[in-house]
């Protein structure tokens, strides 16, 4: 059976790992944007606190997926949660750094300016601040999203979803007849899924971010 036999046979299997590879990143990655942010928001302000943050959230990365995931099995099980909860940690620092550079870029004297005509701390950060350190926070969540799509296919090891199920099968079976085909279905499916996610960050980009300060 040749590669796009295997597709036509086993699309529908296909498109609801897909689906699930997706979710998983895309919640990931919403809990991975929040915790980021608040992170950044508590350290930019000290230089220690910010290299502090930064050396944590880079910490994490240097530990194996698989490491993580085997980790956390015992406490949170199978399947969805230990997936989560690794991903969401794996992409804290770039959401992490670039919030922190993005908001000690701030030109201080609009912050100045800010409260000047009466803003608080919080006002300030939430209509002058964070706004402004918008653009690269997204470019953090964009490279972190890109990174999760490939670690996301190890969920497979710990009975997660998605598109890695694919992939650890054909890995399995190798030198059966659709080994290559499960490897190759499951590899191109993610890159698709990242070119997607990426295309609707440039989209989110042009939607929420002026022009006059886009990159």
């Amino acid at each position: 059976m040749n590669f796009f036999e295997y597709l036509g046979n086993r699309y529908q299997q296909l498109l609801t790992d897909a689906w699930q590879h997706a979710g998983v990143v895309f919640q990931s990655m919403v809990m991975a944007t929040v915790i980021g942010v608040l992170i950044g928001v508590v350290s930019y302000r000290s230089s220690w606190a910010g290299d502090l943050a930064t050396t944590a959230t880079s910490t994490l990365l240097t530990v194996p997926s698989l490491a993580m995931i085997g980790l956390l099995i015992p406490m949170v099980g199978l399947g969805v949660p230990p997936t989560v909860i690794a991903l969401t940690l794996y992409g804290l620092l770039p959401v992490v750094r670039n919030a922190i550079v993005g908001l000690r870029g701030v030109d201080p004297a609009l912050v100045d300016a800010a409260r000047g005509i009466g803003m608080s701390g919080a006002m300030r950060l939430a209509r002058v601040e964070l706004p402004l350190a918008w653009p690269p926070i997204l470019t953090g969540i964009r490279v972190s999203t890109q990174m999760l799509m490939g670690i996301a296919a190890i969920a497979a090891y710990a009975s997660g979803p998605g598109l890695g199920n694919e992939i650890f099968r054909g890995l399995a079976s190798l030198g059966s007849a659709n080994a290559l085909n499960q490897v190759l279905a499951g590899t191109l499916g993610i890159i698709v899924l990242a070119l997607l996610f990426d295309a609707g960050y440039v989209l989110l980009g042009r939607l929420t971010i002026p022009r006059g300060i886009r990159v």
